[in-house]
Order: structure tokens, then C-alpha cells, then sequence
């Protein structure tokens, strides 16, 4: 995500905890939020797909996904 993005929401955070948002201001605050966790859960996703683990033996076991 973009930091002018990452700015916005937090400008729009501060004003809605002083003065309030307008409907408008309170929508592009949600579709900005929500686009920022989508693209924290896909950097995650992919973080932990190319995780491995180091067992005593020394050998290598790629991190299972949980069901």
C-alpha cells in the first residue's frame, strides 16, 4: 500500500477522534482500512508459505498449513 494511502487513513483516524467524519469521510476511511488488511494478510500469507522449520536433526520441514 501506498504511504500517501497509510497517511490518509491516519489523518482520517485523528479527525474522526476529534471532530467526527462526514458519511463520505467514514467510507473512504473503511475502503482505505480494508485494502490495507488485505494486503497485510497477503504479505503474511506469503511470508509463512516460505517458512521453514529447523528440526534437532538438522534437517528442514516446510511450516503445514492449519486447517
Amino acid at each position: 500500500m501506498e504511504q500517501k494511502k497509510i497517511d490518509r487513513i491516519n489523518e482520517l483516524t485523528k479527525k474522526h477522534n476529534t471532530h467526527g467524519l462526514t458519511p463520505e469521510e467514514e467510507a473512504e476511511r473503511h475502503t482505505l482500512r480494508q485494502e490495507y488488511i488485505a494486503g497485510f494478510r497477503k504479505s503474511l500469507t506469503h511470508h509463512l508459505e516460505h517458512t521453514y522449520i529447523m528440526e534437532e536433526d538438522g534437517t528442514k520441514r516446510k511450516l503445514k498449513k492449519k486447517d
